[in-house]
């Protein structure tokens, strides 16, 4: 039985000496400062870079890249000579906005330019033979990967024995050895410190383009359509917000709400961003801008956002923009049914691979393997990322690429302490096609090979997962009383933007906080209503707790790890916390345990510190009794609350077995659950 989610909480210690240097240099508030200790900015040198990083001194693209000015000679030898050019894209958001501006970028200079993406559904990730040998036959000259291209060495190779030139750009990781290829512009060949290192594929992209139009004196009126496709792609393949991401980004999100594209104005009205006096903000992009863009790619035709990020009619943008919200809320529904039944599946423990001689739980394991026939393979990597947020282990789920279920195709998501990318390669022996980084990948193998895949996972995962990592992380920044949340202080905050991989949003954690209110709204998320009292300050603050529904009712005292938002309503702005964590007080105490009753399972848990007795059925439904009332609440699933008489039957009797039940059992701390 679980009151709120399971997680582990990793607050940061306290700094006195650099935090007083860094609020001297800045002037922000003591908490503040904290943040960016916590995120690895130590010195005012370095946090006057943070806090203004169009500050720092940036070396030239050229002095970094050094195939650059060999990319941008091969550019333009195709333009003078008039050879076709092909951008070789990808099917997701940082392959299409990368494809989307060299295409405008290149026939603004007057290329003869086309794309090609790969079918996500037949072909799969990156360049291919077929890709390559189809533009041999057109007479294409030069070929142009974009986000894809540096593991690609046999296409590349042929290629190039077919006399094409081929100039990749990517970012991915590098392979032993890299492709033939005429150039190549990568940030992981450049040194760990480049401020170039984090660019996602569109951010290579962008230089390219930038410094080619330069060439040709022809920058004036581009590079304001450049930056909005830059930010863009960069935020929604959650690139790192360092070095020249955070300092680009912070003018093009400044930009976008005046910008000029048609399909990004089109993007931005169905997707409800459409303040045009506010910066946009990266959760704007992350989660309204960017999975309408990712949507397409992952379950329809990428030349969809091809043709809104390209056209300057703006009828057409408006008409894509909207196929792009329907296949969205496609993926949305194919997204909440593949999540629902793989937690059936995990829940139950019930595995259809049990057969191949492979048992035992996730848990055990310290991995999760879940294949399912007839899931979508364009949205299964968003439903792993759920499953690690919600059991904090990581996730490899995939699904069969034919009906005679031969080959399993599938996605990973990991967990700090655990490199996908490495643990892929461990299993490379087994697996037909795999590639990713650290926190996220793609594989491909044979079904016959399954479970001794998740043998080889989990033996992985013993060399780097003790079992207190096997929780969702929580990493708090600092203790805050409510009274200290206030719109100045929201404001500091948001000047800080912009917040992101690499540079995660600020986490506070409030202790001793009273649940006043609470009830379930929309799809399955709880609003509340809190209390906190300090040296006889009392202050009340609303708080939303995304998809926490099953947890209700929560219990009234709590500790809360939390987001500052700012919630506008009616034309009233105010600020709400948003809860990305909950647990008793530290030193609450509180017993549990499982028992029969008239032939049914119930849990029940005892909190001792509030006299609070829950008792759950096997059926879901919630009994909550605080001792010596008479009345108590029944959640159902209904997910309603409703009163009832506990001293009358069947609940008088429920609750005598529970507290039978309970006597003689343990009563841990929540500190010491915390540090199991």
């Amino acid at each position: 039985m679980a009151f709120f989610p399971s997680q582990r909480w990793q607050l940061n210690e306290f700094n006195p000496e650099q935090i007083n240097s860094l609020v001297e240099a800045t002037g922000l508030p003591p908490l503040l400062a904290q943040v960016l200790i916590n995120r690895g900015i130590i010195t005012p040198e370095e946090a006057e870079v943070y806090v203004n990083p169009e500050t720092e001194t940036l070396p030239f693209p050229q002095q970094e890249f050094s195939d650059l000015d060999q990319s941008i000679a091969l550019i333009i030898q195709a333009i003078e000579e008039e050879d076709p050019i092909i951008i070789c894209g990808d099917y997701d958001a940082d392959g299409m906005t990368s494809t989307a501006l060299l295409l405008r970028t290149l026939r603004y200079l007057g290329a003869d330019v086309d794309y090609l993406i790969p079918s996500r559904m037949r072909e799969g990730y990156g360049i291919n033979t077929r890709i390559v040998e189809e533009c041999a036959s057109n007479g294409v000259g030069l070929i142009l990967t974009v986000d894809n291209g540096i593991a690609a060495y046999d296409p590349i190779y042929r290629a190039v024995e077919l006399g094409l030139q081929v100039i990749i750009t990517d970012h991915h990781d590098l392979p032993e050895i890299v492709p033939p290829a005429d150039a190549i512009l990568n940030p992981k060949l450049l040194p760990e410190i480049s401020p170039y290192r984090g660019l996602a594929g569109v951010g290579v992209a962008y230089i390219l383009a930038v410094t080619t139009a330069q060439k040709f004196g022809k920058i004036k009126g581009l590079t304001s359509q450049l930056l909005e496709l830059f930010t863009l792609g960069t935020i929604a393949d959650l690139a790192p917000l360092v070095g020249v991401n955070r300092r680009w980004l912070k003018r093009g999100l400044r930009q976008l709400p005046q910008s000029n594209l048609p399909g990004v104005q089109a993007l931005m009205q169905v997707g409800g961003v459409n303040d045009a006096q506010k910066a946009v903000k990266p959760d704007d992009i992350g989660f309204r801008l960017g999975p309408r863009i990712n949507a397409v790619g992952r379950i329809s035709d990428p030349q969809t956002v091809i043709e809104l990020l390209t056209t300057d009619d703006t009828g057409i943008a408006l008409e894509r923009a909207m196929q792009c919200e329907q296949i969205n809320q496609k993926r949305q529904e194919l997204c909440a049914q593949i999540e629902q039944e793989a937690v059936a599946y995990l829940e139950t423990g019930e595995v259809d691979w049990l057969r191949d001689g492979f048992a035992g739980s996730w848990k055990e394991h310290r991995v999760m393997v879940v294949v399912q026939p007839n899931w979508h393979h364009g949205v299964i990597g968003i439903v792993a990322s759920r499953l690690v947020d919600r059991f904090g282990v990581p996730v490899f789920i995939g699904t069969y690429e034919d009906d005679q279920q031969t080959i399993v195709r599938g996605s990973a998501r990991g967990i700090p302490e655990f490199n996908v990318f490495d643990s892929l390669e461990y299993c490379q022996d087994l697996l037909e096609k795999f590639g990713g980084h650290k926190a996220a990948g793609g594989f491909s193998l044979k079904a016959s090979n399954l479970s001794a895949f998740q043998e080889r996972l989990s033996e992985f995962a013993y060399q780097w997962l003790e079992p207190q990592h096997l929780k969702p992380l929580v990493p708090i920044d600092g203790k805050a009383n409510l009274e200290a949340l206030t719109p100045e202080f929201y404001q500091q905050i948001d000047s800080l933007q912009p917040w992101g991989i690499a540079n995660e949003e600020p986490i506070f954690l409030s202790e001793g906080v009273k649940i006043i209110e609470q009830q379930i709204v929309g799809k399955n998320h709880l609003k509340l209503t809190l209390n906190q009292t300090v040296q006889g300050n009392s202050v009340n603050k609303t708080a939303i707790a995304w998809r926490w529904g099953e947890y209700f009712p929560l219990p009234k005292t709590v500790d809360i790890a939390y987001k500052l938002r700012e919630n506008q309503w009616n034309g009233n702005v105010s600020l709400e916390l948003e809860l990305v964590g909950i647990r008793l007080p530290k030193t609450a105490h509180y017993r549990q345990t499982s028992y029969e009753y008239q032939g049914r399972t119930y849990h029940c848990c005892l909190l001792d510190d509030i006299n609070e007795l829950r008792i759950e059925n096997d059926k879901g439904n919630l009994l909550v009794v605080t001792r010596g009332e008479r009345n108590g609440q029944l959640k159902t699933d209904s997910q309603q609350l409703k009163t009832i008489n506990v001293t009358q039957p069947p609940y008088y009797h429920i609750i005598k077995a529970a507290m039978s039940a309970l006597e003689g059992t343990h009563s841990p701390s929540s500190e010491d659950e915390q540090n199991r």
